[in-house]
């Protein structure tokens, strides 16, 4: 997906199709490419969607945190002229995409949710002074998926080089710890943003536990289930998460 990258405005984002603005966030080990499959399903039924690369490694050391990156979403958003928006986000990105309609309620139409953080994170840094091991990461990459084969080369690779830059390990953790410190069981009660909540039933990172919990709290959620799927259901089944994503969508006419 590299080639389709736009670079303008300080930005670095994907954009495909006409329609209402679907903006996919990507989690803190996940790049643009893990919702290839969202990206090709939706343009052709009346939606834009745009994946904007998130700053998770370009921001001060001080400013790298949840609360700064839904910020950034916003000036994304009102760069791109955007409103009503559809926000799309697994792992870290559901935690931006939950921290920003909380902030701007008025801009966001509708949150989809996937593998979220924002209630309960696994800790994050438990392994990283094994960083040097290669078959470690593999292994903790794996870990992600409910089927070990998703974690290609190229994934295990990409992780591998994260966690063996000093900078971007440091980032990570502080990333890690500003998404526990930003725990938003008391907001969501409070939230009534229309929200999708799609789940793997075999996550091991937010556990099917948390999906629940999202559901209880949200006013105004409904919450589905794939099964044989770990915490990226876009990547892992996406043709399952695109059928249940869109007949959502269509069910609240969005």
């Amino acid at each position: 997906m590299e080639e389709h990258i736009i670079s303008e405005g300080g930005y670095r984002y994907i954009e495909q199709g006409e329609g209402t603005p679907m903006i996919i966030l990507h989690g803190l080990m996940g790049g643009l490419s893990n919702f290839q499959g969202v990206s090709r399903h939706f343009p052709s039924r009346g939606y834009k969607v745009l994946i904007p690369e998130l700053p998770i490694y370009d921001m001060p050391l001080i400013k790298t945190n949840v609360k700064n990156f839904a910020r950034f979403l916003e000036r994304f958003i009102e760069f791109k002229g955007l409103k009503d928006v559809i926000l799309l986000g697994n792992s870290l990105g559901g935690h931006i995409g939950l921290l920003h309609t909380k902030m701007y309620p008025e801009m966001v139409r509708a949150l989809v949710i996937t593998g979220s953080s924002g209630l309960y994170e696994s800790a994050m840094g438990d392994g990283y002074p094994k960083r040097g091991d290669y078959e470690f990461i593999k292994k903790k990459a794996e870990d992600v998926f409910y089927d070990p084969k998703v974690a290609t080369k190229e994934i295990v690779d990409e992780v591998f080089a994260t966690v063996n830059d000093r900078m971007k390990l440091v980032k990570t953790l502080s990333i890690a710890k500003s998404a526990i410190r930003h725990n938003m069981s008391k907001d969501l009660p409070k939230m009534k943003t229309p929200t999708c909540i799609i789940w793997g039933e075999n996550d091991t990172v937010t556990p099917p536990k948390v999906a629940e919990e999202f559901h209880q709290l949200l006013p105004d959620s409904d919450l589905f289930w794939i099964p044989k799927c770990g915490h990226a259901p876009m990547m892992e089944h996406p043709e399952d998460f695109n059928k249940i994503l869109e007949g959502w969508l269509q069910a609240r006419g969005f």
